[in-house]
């Protein structure tokens, strides 16, 4: 594989091959299971971001050789050696394709597939590990590029577990941090379930969560940085003042939109902890599993395991959360609890009296039938809708039980 240095490739054509290709690298993803960001970062390191020479003269974004089985165009290309025989393409399409099958069709790269497809760190380190390429530091590239270029969420795209891409969903904002280019990823909203702002979820549930009082500047929760950030200040912004990258800023506070802080919020400058500092915590009215994450300074997914539960269930209030170990059973969710406590109200609320009807016979009068019953006149002639006291022999008479 061609090993172009990732220094030599310039933000701007980054910028540009993401937003030309990632709409392949989702739809290959999501016809043969390689993840789209990982597809992605490939690309651009292999063809130093769309502007080398090999993928100019054949579309090979992937620098994939020809090898004994290839019968189709080539062109020659010096890499490890001179006059290397690589694929050609006629378009790129062709290349991305041809990629996603050369992996999955290959038994050294089978492996790759029993992983998480979220996990790039593991699917780089196992490319790595195959062979794909002699560069011994193949694996910190691609990882580099997905987390400084937010390549992740593409793979969240094809899994269904973000919105569909915006137009200009990448621009060419950047921000340098020591030597380290941060591009600012726009468009997306966060609205996966379970992960909406406090102030987001209280609205929505008319009760706002208690918000502590946080000291200004940096402090710790649960041995992580942390810093309260006010309404309407830039996410870059706060990635700047703290020596951050943009991207990982977003990682660590499970966050997928490059806009302005939307709600006053807790914003981790670490990664959150895989275990809280208390044992439990108890569910309040307006409280969401981000809301608790970021109060706890735990990380989502073991909130997660921890207590049985996934990003779109909502405990309910009053419920207990485990933050160290294993829950016994789920958690109560607040649907759950809403359908139990309407339950109890019918179990409650008083019974509709029960009816009977009588056969009217002869000689009975509505005085005789009302005494035999132990009901009033007036409720008789209310039930039946009579206007007076007569009634017919064999005329059916409704009666209610006091």
């Amino acid at each position: 594989m061609v090993t172009a240095g990732a220094s030599a490739q310039k933000t701007d054509d980054i910028v540009n091959y993401i937003n030309t290709y990632r709409d392949i690298a989702i739809a290959e993803m999501q016809r043969t299971g390689v993840p789209a960001a990982i597809k992605l970062a490939q690309g651009i390191h292999e063809t130093q971001a769309g502007t080398s020479d090999l993928v100019r003269k054949s579309n090979n974004h992937f620098g994939i050789k020809c090898k004994n089985t290839w019968t189709g165009d080539k062109v020659y290309h010096d890499d490890d050696a001179r006059g290397e025989c690589f694929r050609s393409y006629t378009e790129p399409e062709q290349s991305y394709r041809d990629h996603s099958d050369f992996l999955k069709g290959s038994p050294r790269y089978a492996f790759l597939f029993q992983l998480d497809p979220t996990d790039y760190k593991s699917w780089a380190t196992g490319l790595r590990q195959a062979g794909y390429a002699t560069n011994y530091r193949y694996a910190q590239i691609l990882i580099k590029l997905i987390e400084d270029y937010n390549l992740e969420q593409y793979t969240l795209i094809a899994m269904g577990k973000l919105p569909p891409v915006n137009d200009a969903l990448v621009s060419n904002n950047t921000t340098t941090t020591g030597n380290t280019s941060s591009v600012v990823i726009q468009a997306l909203n966060p609205t996966v379930p379970g992960q909406g702002s406090p102030a987001a979820a209280a609205a929505e549930s008319k009760i706002a969560p208690p918000v502590p009082s946080y000291p200004e500047g940096e402090f710790s929760i649960n041995n992580a940085k942390v810093v309260f950030v006010k309404e309407g200040t830039a996410l870059l912004t706060v990635a700047e003042d703290h020596h951050i990258s943009f991207a990982r800023l977003l990682d660590f506070n499970d966050l997928f939109d490059g806009d302005v802080i939307k709600y006053d919020q807790l914003i981790f400058l670490q990664r959150k902890r895989k275990t809280g500092a208390t044992e439990f915590h108890t569910v309040q009215p307006g409280e969401t599993l981000y809301y608790i994450c970021q109060a706890e300074g735990i990380r989502m997914e073991s909130l997660l395991a921890y207590n049985l539960l996934t990003d779109k269930m909502q405990p309910a209030p009053g419920e207990k959360l485990y933050l160290q170990t294993t829950a016994p059973a789920r958690p109560l969710l607040a649907e759950e609890k809403k359908v139990i406590m309407k339950e109890a109200f019918v179990q409650t609320a008083p019974k509709p009296a029960e009816a009977t009807t009588h056969i009217v016979q002869t000689k009975e009068t509505l005085y005789s039938i009302s005494k035999k019953y132990g009901v009033s006149l007036d409720q008789l002639r209310s039930w039946n809708k009579l206007d007076t006291m007569d009634v017919k022999i064999g005329q059916q008479l409704l009666i209610h039980s006091n």
